[in-house]
């Protein structure tokens, strides 16, 4: 069944992920241009990130820890405060879960 097999090469998810302005956007949807992401757009307005893998090659766990590896939150996995605290100032969000900005 060639439906089957397309399905394996080929998956699509989104998420959450927490950023604020452009540079967010670029810096996120640069962090997945790795081996299996066949694309990847972060939406600025919806926070929502959609992502089009081969999950014979990349997990959804990687895709999310490579984002949060450059400072972003995902609705999965918290950066580190050390990642989240390297972005630049206008790129400190609100993090996930948490409901004001830190300074």
């Amino acid at each position: 069944n060639s439906y089957a097999q397309e399905d394996v090469k080929k998956k699509e998810i989104t998420f959450e992920v927490a950023g604020t302005c452009g540079m967010c956007k670029t810096r996120i949807e640069e962090s997945l241009d790795i081996k299996g992401v066949k694309f990847a757009e972060w939406n600025k307005e919806t926070h929502q990130c959609k992502v089009i893998f081969d999950p014979r090659k990349i997990s959804e766990d990687e895709i999310h820890q490579a984002i949060t590896k450059v400072g972003h939150d995902t609705d999965k996995i918290k950066a580190t405060d050390e990642e989240y605290n390297n972005l630049h100032g206008c790129c400190h969000y609100v993090r996930i879960g948490e409901t004001e900005q830190k300074h």
